[in-house]
């Protein structure tokens, strides 16, 4: 048995602090400053870990490495197990050819790369988002923009950057379920205030992928379907998120968003020289089977939501806590971290391996070449696979010797400034790993602690921390794993990771600000 003390290094908060920070710091810098592959960088972060688990807090070596284990169980399953289905299904469309068909269907709504950009990154990605998850939305429009012609690490970031406002409810709103789980929240209020944030994000998020592509000459030219596409994905996802569903929030947005600067299009072209000639007609049957494999996907998961069908689903479901893992709060009550839960029917990894099934015949694919690309596709994602195992083993030695909460400890002692640095913590979890699910689980319950002890309304802050993370998605080591991979960029993370990097950077400084201003009577108003 292992508890946890959160100031093992001379008795001092500040001094555990910084060596809390050292897994951190080490991957970063290995990512962006040595330029090292991400599976090598994240294994010496991981060693790292450990040995400050070891020597400084001290967490027994049995307990620091089963740890390790139950947190690269977790990066397979459900995380990795959701992206390599993702990827399965779209490895079939491009081998039947429906991917192409996909492709020039996208390319008809407009002529301009950069408004097929925007439609393909946001729109469809924030779609795939609220679906799946977990990376699901960057493997594969990543794959979308490098068809269209962009290069490479254009494709990663753009894919990287737009993969932020539909975060908070993605999957089904999973953020924000385990959240409410964690901090005894009502769900229906955290989702309602994170609407009131994230929103925000969404006006500004269409015009920064235009200047990746494009700069400032192309954001101009663009101006007016890039703010009609993020105000109506913002205005959709904050009536979706106050008084439609939680659940449903990002398809709603990522829906009407879609619609709206379609119908704009109709009526005007954007002027520029990134046009292109009009691809070739498909059938109409042509267009709708390349559509398929979505709707079947779409299908599965609503299906799988229905009360009767969920419950049967979930019958099978084991949770057990992970074996010779016995770990304590500083308070001594056991942590529920250990707890493993194998959902094997209701994970979305398996929803989408089901509708995967349902799209063989669908589309046409032959039973050997299905079973082909699937094994193939574990070969094309190996190195992404060690890398976010590596990850969330890193996660989950941190959060199980207490390097998690010392940070988090460490950073709530400033009082009413909490507000203003409330975001950094869910942007630090998903950083670390690549999940806003997960960095909730983290730091939800701290954030209403904090925020409790500093006088600030306790919603405001465990809202702050799964918008925050959003932002920590697209410099997340598995993250930039899953986009390199897609395009063949493997062992380049690092140059992607300082691409993405301002931006990620740019956009937490003003949720902080954003999140401030909500605590006090400037923006109050905002969160009645």
């Amino acid at each position: 048995m292992y508890q946890q003390i959160l100031d093992p290094l001379f008795g001092s908060l500040g001094w555990s602090a910084l060596a809390a920070s050292l897994p951190l710091l080490v991957l970063f810098a290995l990512l962006g400053i040595v330029r090292m592959t991400a599976w090598k960088a994240s294994l010496i972060a991981l060693l790292v870990a450990l040995a400050i688990a070891i020597f400084i807090y001290p967490m027994p070596v049995d307990q620091a490495v089963l740890s390790a284990t139950l947190g690269a169980a977790f990066g397979f399953f459900p995380i990795l197990w959701i992206v390599i289905n993702a990827i399965w299904i779209y490895n079939m469309t491009v081998a039947t050819g429906h991917f192409d068909v996909l492709q020039r269907s996208f390319s008809r709504v407009s002529s301009d790369r950069r408004i097929q950009a925007v439609i393909i990154a946001f729109c469809f990605g924030a779609l795939l988002e609220a679906l799946a998850g977990f990376g699901t939305p960057v493997a594969i429009t990543t794959v979308m923009l490098l068809a269209l012609g962009f290069s490479p690490i254009t494709s990663a970031v753009v894919a990287l950057v737009a993969n932020t406002a539909p975060v908070a409810f993605g999957a089904l709103a999973s953020p924000l379920v385990t959240l409410a789980s964690v901090t005894g929240l009502p769900l229906a209020d955290l989702g309602a205030m994170t609407g009131r944030q994230t929103p925000l994000l969404a006006v500004f998020v269409p015009l920064v992928l235009v200047g990746i592509i494009d700069g400032f000459r192309g954001v101009r030219q663009t101006l007016p379907a890039t703010l009609v596409c993020g105000v109506s994905f913002a205005i959709a996802q904050f009536v979706a998120a106050n008084y439609v569903s939680v659940p449903l929030t990002d398809i709603i947005a990522a829906l009407v968003a879609a619609g709206a600067t379609v119908l704009l299009l109709r009526v005007w072209t954007p002027p520029g020289a990134t046009e292109q000639a009009a691809p070739e007609a498909d059938g109409h049957g042509q267009v709708f089977r390349a559509y398929v494999p979505y709707l079947i996907i779409i299908a599965v998961f609503v299906v799988a939501q229905i009360g009767p069908i969920a419950r049967a689903l979930d019958v099978v479901t084991l949770q057990f806590s992970w074996p010779g893992l016995d770990i304590r709060s500083p308070e001594g009550k056991p942590l529920s971290l250990v707890q493993f839960k194998f959902n094997w029917l209701t994970s979305a990894g398996s929803l989408l391996l089901i509708a995967g099934l349902l799209t063989i015949p669908a589309i046409g694919i032959r039973a050997r070449a299905a079973v082909s690309r699937y094994l193939g596709t574990y070969v094309q994602l190996k190195w992404p696979i060690v890398t976010v195992m590596s990850v969330l083993a890193i996660a989950y030695v941190m959060n199980a010797s207490g390097q998690t909460a010392t940070l988090g400890t460490w950073m709530a002692a400033v009082g009413g400034l909490f507000a203003l640095i409330s975001p950094i913590l869910g942007w630090l979890g998903v950083a670390v790993t690549g999940s806003d699910t997960s960095s909730n689980s983290l730091f939800g319950a701290l954030q209403v602690a904090a925020a409790q002890n500093a006088g600030i309304d306790p919603l405001l802050a465990a809202a702050a921390n799964g918008s925050g993370g959003v932002l920590g998605k697209m410099i997340s080591p598995q993250n930039l794993a899953i986009a390199a991979g897609a395009v063949g960029m493997t062992g380049r993370e690092g140059d992607i990771f300082r691409r993405v990097l301002p931006w990620s950077v740019a956009f937490l400084a003003l949720m902080c600000v954003l999140v401030y201003l909500q605590s006090l009577p400037v923006l109050a108003w905002m969160t009645l």
